[in-house]
């Protein structure tokens, strides 16, 4: 597997994390699982099918497609040779950068003039031009936000919320946005669809995750301590609603299964 990360230009920053691209190669059909974290993100797929269950059928996803914030993990099934390019966005921006109305659904099918650039990026990748296609990623989601009123608040908020992964109590994120809890919910709500609450979840769960893949012999106690947790128990708690597995579990098939490359996080688990 190929995966490699790009950092977003200084004026996307408040809105995009990152892009990234990912190439997969196999002699057959593969199933893999994507683990919820704290972003939305934009997809675009080359090469053999990409598909899911939704409603206990198999379903081919068409390229691009909306990922927004997951509350449990989703399993992709692909064929032989997939690559990616996708854009991680915070979930308090993307649907005012894209002029859609908040959702709250997982997948979102883009009928969206952002689909025109999938011919373009697919000339790029069958090409090997990995940059160039970022390249027009990046410069599509510029144009796009110059047509955009940037928030204050949600920008305020936004940066207290990742400057302490998660960390703070909703009074406290209202308080650095200077704003009051019922508005900055209210604004939240119809920025993202999710609630600051159910943001600050998935961006404390993604702190574990990530902290328990690179060091799977972590001590739990002291991690739920860090984190701000009640105690470990209620980290076990929030980790499994997530996840669908406890820590300690996860934390053996990282230390047993992974494959270590650059970046924030493996985004797809083996199933």
């Amino acid at each position: 597997m190929q995966h490699h990360e790009f950092e977003a230009p200084e004026t996307l920053r408040d809105t995009i994390r990152c892009f990234w691209y990912n190439k997969r190669e196999s002699v057959a059909a593969e199933t893999f699982e994507v683990l919820p974290d704290g972003y939305a993100e934009i997809i675009f797929h080359f090469g053999n099918s990409c598909s899911t269950f939704q409603d206990g059928v198999l379903q081919p996803l068409p390229s691009p497609f909306m990922m927004g914030l997951l509350n449990q993990p989703i399993t992709f099934h692909a064929q032989n040779c997939l690559e990616i390019i996708a854009i991680r966005c915070y979930p308090w921006t993307v649907f005012d950068l894209l002029g859609l109305p908040s959702a709250k659904q997982h997948l979102h099918v883009l009928e969206h003039p952002i689909a025109h650039l999938h011919p373009i990026l697919d000339t790029h990748i069958r090409n090997g031009r990995i940059e160039e296609a970022i390249n027009e990623v990046e410069q599509y989601f510029i144009k796009a936000k110059s047509q955009i009123a940037a928030n204050s608040l949600l920008f305020k908020a936004g940066i207290a919320m990742r400057e302490a992964k998660g960390t703070l109590p909703v009074s406290q994120v209202a308080a650095a946005a200077h704003t009051t809890v019922r508005t900055l919910e209210r604004k939240f709500k119809q920025s993202s669809g999710y609630t600051v609450k159910d943001v600050l979840g998935l961006m404390r769960f993604e702190q574990v995750r990530n902290h328990l893949w690179i060091h799977p012999d972590a001590n739990l106690s002291g991690l739920a301590y860090q984190l701000g947790y009640t105690d470990q128990s209620h980290l076990s708690r929030e980790f499994k609603h997530y996840s669908g597995t406890t820590p300690a579990a996860f934390a053996r098939k990282a230390k047993h299964g992974k494959t270590v490359i650059k970046g924030d996080f493996v985004a797809f688990v083996q199933a």
